[in-house]
């Protein structure tokens, strides 16, 4: 079936499962376990550059038992709005399990953060520092505006699974949880591959005028204070994932990819008006997006294929 407005090819690969002791395994399930692995294997690797090693290790097993478990219930519940819910919850809770694992990995390459190349760049580029020049254009309304458009990100990530669940299918579903899970994994990849502390570890002197705002301003700040940490900048897994909302909704609910357009449009700018990234990361985190987008049918194809050669040898 294919859906309106939407590239077939793109949308028409997902929903075979891999059967394990019971347990039929969709793409992002087997996708999740590994990267789990991965980031244990790599603690574990480097473990003397990391502050409790072990226990990111135990962290990372616990969470994947508790994974399977959802995945267990999810499988056996009977209501729709009872497996919506166990599978969205447990998919997003990991995705933010993963992004906290990561933080620790960041200088197991480099020995020293990279913020010195972005700033040097974004001078000969804009004669600026971008985030610094920003700051005459602060108000508290704007401040109000730009946090609510950063803040907002996080519920619109179950809303549109719910949109795509009941409006559309399971299946679309999934292949939103899937692409989201690339571009989660990509983004994690770039923090170690080249990592940044961000504009508020090194430049933190530049800025002289305070954010001021209201409401989403407390709740902007607080995410800063006891969600964020020093790193995951580049690219702007804001940005990224927020992009695949966007051209998610244009696919399938044009009603939410118009109400969403604006929104989309001032996060990428709250990203760093708000000081949490270069803007440097936010173009690659867009980029990041489409990359992920175009890459995902062709690792969709590899995991068919896979499942089909699988099947043919157990026959």
């Amino acid at each position: 079936m294919k859906a309106s407005g939407t590239k077939p090819q793109a949308y028409a690969l997902q929903g075979r499962r891999l059967s394990v002791f019971g347990l039929g395994l969709q793409a992002i399930d087997v996708f999740v376990l590994a990267w789990l692995l991965l980031f244990s294997i790599l603690t574990a690797l480097f473990h003397s550059s990391i502050k409790g090693p072990w226990m990111l290790v135990l962290k990372n097993t616990v969470c994947g038992l508790l994974y399977l478990g959802a995945v267990y219930l999810h499988q056996r519940a009977s209501q729709r709005w009872l497996k919506f819910l166990i599978r969205t919850a447990s998919v997003q809770l990991i995705f933010a399990h993963l992004f906290v694992s990561v933080l620790p990995l960041q200088l197991i390459i480099w020995r020293n953060w990279q913020d010195q190349i972005v700033l040097n760049l974004e001078q000969a580029v804009f004669g600026v520092q971008p985030t610094v020049w920003l700051q005459k254009f602060i108000s508290p309304a704007l401040t109000e505006w730009m946090m609510f458009s950063y803040v907002i990100y996080l519920p619109i990530y179950p809303v549109l699974c719910g949109i795509l669940y009941f409006k559309r299918s399971e299946r679309h579903m999934e292949e939103y949880l899937f692409t989201l899970g690339v571009t989660n994994f990509v983004c994690d990849a770039g923090f170690i591959l080249f990592p940044v502390a961000g504009p508020l570890f090194k430049i933190a002197d530049q800025y002289t005028v305070p954010l001021k705002g209201y409401f989403f301003t407390f709740w902007g700040e607080f995410i800063r204070n006891h969600v964020h940490d020093v790193g995951g900048c580049i690219p702007s897994p804001h940005c990224a994932v927020a992009t695949l909302m966007w051209v998610t909704a244009y696919r399938h609910h044009r009603p939410t990819f118009y109400l969403l357009s604006p929104i989309i449009l001032s996060l990428y700018g709250s990203a760093f008006y708000g000081r949490y990234h270069y803007l440097t990361d936010v173009v690659i985190g867009i980029l990041t997006a489409w990359f992920v987008i175009l890459m995902v049918p062709y690792l969709m194809k590899r995991w068919n294929a896979w499942l089909d050669r699988r099947s043919l040898k157990n026959a």
